[in-house]
Order: structure tokens, then C-alpha cells, then sequence
């Protein structure tokens, strides 16, 4: 009977019957990963591109690493394939980072005939994932910038106070001070999932002395 987590390649079954049991194992685990990244997700548009590549990237790595094999010469040819492939993809937030090393460690360890290791570290994973998903060191994904000037520092109480009843979390990237004495300020912001962009900018709007008022979902600077 083929065992459940073999550790090394059953050498009494074909060749093609391990390749496939490995392929499959590396996608439900990547998908696994994939899921619990979905449902611990807090921005407001979650990117499914990014969803698919936790699950090829597994996939395409535990392809990699059956073809390497025992090779020392096919390592370095792969290597050196590696190298003229340039990955420009921009990843903001550290998380998605963890979650995607994750994956590619997952097709890693099925690619060397490490189910043990796959499976217990893939299950651990996702576990620790939720469990920190609940718990009040909950992270929130900024998609949104809110720019604005004062000249008048008291009103940015006022402010504050029309952000934090309206974001479910925010944090300053930046303070700039203009020729005109006015103070720019810059906020990344999580909008409650009941307030819309516009319900926001003209209750910043109401507050006198509050002037060029901007949202935007660029994740880069303002220039």
C-alpha cells in the first residue's frame, strides 16, 4: 500500500506514479496556504493573481527540484537559468512575502521527497496564521493614502477623530511643511467595510482650515 508521507521515492511503484502523488500533494498544500492567506486577507481588494502564484509557485518548484535531483551539475545549470530571469513584481507588505516563501518551502521540501516535513510545516503555518489573524496582533493591509494640509495644528484632532471612527486602522507615513507655513500630511488607512472613499473626504471637508484634500489607492508617494 503507498504510504501517506514516504519521505523518499517508493521505489516499488513507477516512476510516474511518485511524480504525480508528489504534484498533487505540492498543489493541496500551496492551496491550503493559498486559502488561509485568502481568509486572513484584510486589505479591500485582495489580489488573485497573487492567490495563483502561492499555488504555481509550489508547483513550479517542486518541478524544479525533482528535475535537479541529486545533480550537482544540473543545480548549477538551473541556477544559472534562475539568474537571467529578472522578477520585478513590487511585494509592499512583509506578510504576502512569508506567505509566498512559505509555498515555494512547501514545493521545496515535496521536491526532495520531504512529505513530513511539508505536510506538518504547511498545517503549523496556516494555524499560526489564523491564530495570530484573531488575535490582537491582527495586521491590517493599507490600500489607501489620504493627503491633506492644515495651518492651524489644532485641527488635527479634529481630523484624527473623522479617521479613526471611519478606518479600521491607519498610521502617518508623512509630515511635509510647504512655503506657505501649511502642514501636508499623508495617512495610510483601512476604510471600515460601511464607509466608502467619498463619505470620508467630505467629512474631512466640513473641518475649516482642511485643504487639498486627496484619496488615493497608489500605494507609492505623492510627488
Amino acid at each position: 500500500m503507498f504510504e501517506l508521507f514516504p519521505d523518499q521515492p517508493v521505489y516499488e511503484y513507477p516512476q510516474l506514479v511518485n511524480i504525480t502523488y508528489s504534484f498533487l500533494w505540492a498543489f493541496v498544500l500551496s492551496s491550503l496556504i493559498a486559502i488561509t492567506h485568502k481568509l486572513t486577507f484584510t486589505g479591500e481588494y485582495y489580489p488573485r493573481n497573487f492567490f495563483q502564484s502561492l499555488i504555481l509557485g509550489a508547483v513550479v518548484t517542486t518541478l524544479v527540484m525533482m528535475a535537479i535531483g541529486d545533480s550537482l551539475a544540473r543545480g548549477l545549470g538551473v541556477f544559472g537559468a534562475m539568474a537571467i530571469i529578472r522578477f520585478r513584481t513590487r511585494i509592499d507588505d512583509p506578510r504576502d512575502v512569508l506567505f509566498l516563501f512559505a509555498a515555494l518551502s512547501t514545493g521545496l521540501a515535496i521536491g526532495v521527497y520531504g512529505f513530513t516535513i511539508s505536510f506538518v510545516g504547511s498545517i503549523l503555518f496556516c494555524l499560526v496564521a489564523g491564530l495570530l489573524h484573531i488575535s490582537p496582533f491582527r495586521s491590517y493591509s493599507h490600500h489607501n493614502h489620504l493627503f491633506f494640509s492644515i495651518q492651524d495644528p489644532e485641527k488635527l484632532a479634529l481630523i484624527t477623530n473623522i479617521i479613526q471612527s471611519q478606518c479600521k486602522d491607519y498610521r502617518v507615513v508623512a509630515i511635509q511643511v510647504n512655503k506657505e507655513k501649511a502642514t501636508r500630511y499623508q495617512y495610510a488607512i483601512t476604510l471600515k467595510s460601511d464607509v466608502t472613499k467619498d463619505e470620508l473626504v467630505n467629512a474631512i471637508k466640513t473641518i475649516e482650515g482642511a485643504s487639498q484634500i486627496k484619496l488615493s489607492s497608489n500605494e507609492m508617494m505623492e510627488s
